[in-house]
């Protein structure tokens, strides 16, 4: 039998070594194909080598692992290979019970400790001796990762004093700033340093993270779709499926279509 291969993503070079150390004693038949020290190279490489187990730090710089694994679930080929098990590395207690309450496969806290990497390789044991068929995994896995994504964005707001949804945005356009309300607003895009604001009739810009504007809005008003997309639920039109299968949202009062990832694609089981 082919030993299993895993892939380690952590931006401390020390604590990736002291993994991988750590790993080659609890289950030394574990093979570890790829260590790299931020989100996007562990979304490029995971996809590369498809390994059977990840291992991805929370806060990496650029992208956390959260959503290095959220990008790797829409991205993941799961016609031809099951969703690697994961497993969330983090110094962070808050991170870790929310990703058990998620069922995330598991979850260590620096510094890792033998007896509980342990219970972790023994768990990734059983589960990789009776694997599901891939889109199983890869569906199981989404739910997860929705729910951790959840937890850790309504944090800010739950620690905020202002429970009250946002009414309001201050935006730029040229050298103007503007107040835009937000019941004006059908879709919120993330575009590099910025986030567009876009309504029927102009687009904005604002520098609030987009994980951070969807903490302040109404969820019920404001789904979803995309990584990088929030659009407003009454204003959607219709959603169509591409050849590919991939769902497309179209909105009334713009001429584009915003496409649906795979992870927020349960909204649309209908179709």
């Amino acid at each position: 039998m082919t030993p299993p291969r895993a892939l380690i993503a952590e931006d401390e070079p020390l604590l990736a070594d002291a993994l991988r150390h750590a790993l080659g004693q609890a289950w030394p038949a574990l093979d570890i194909v790829a260590t790299v020290g931020d989100g996007l190279s562990a979304v490029r490489q995971a996809l590369a080598l498809r390994p059977e187990v990840l291992f991805f730090d929370i806060r990496m710089p650029g992208q956390s692992g959260l959503d290095a694994a959220a990008e790797l679930a829409d991205a993941w080929p799961c016609a031809e290979a099951p969703f690697p098990a994961l497993v969330f590395v983090t110094a962070y207690d808050q991170y870790a019970v929310q990703a058990f309450e998620a069922q995330a496969m598991d979850y260590l806290l620096k510094p890792v400790q033998p007896q509980r990497l342990q219970k972790t390789v023994q768990k990734l044991q059983s589960a990789l001796a009776s694997r599901a068929p891939a889109a199983i995994d890869l569906e199981a896995t989404m739910a997860q990762l929705r729910q951790l994504l959840a937890a850790t964005a309504q944090a800010p707001a739950r620690a905020s004093a202002a429970a009250v949804p946002l009414t309001m945005v201050q935006a730029s356009s040229g050298a103007h700033i503007h107040l835009v309300a937000v019941q004006d607003v059908l879709y919120f895009e993330a575009a590099d340093k910025y986030v567009r604001v876009l309504t029927a009739e102009r687009e904005y810009l604002i520098r609030t993270p987009l994980k951070e504007l969807a903490a302040q809005l109404d969820a019920q008003a404001f789904w979803q779709i995309h990584r990088g997309t929030l659009v407003r639920a009454n204003a959607i039109t219709t959603v169509s499926r591409d050849e590919a299968g991939r769902l497309h949202v179209h909105l009334r009062g713009r001429p584009e279509s915003l496409a649906v990832s795979r992870l927020y694609a349960h909204r649309f089981k209908a179709m």
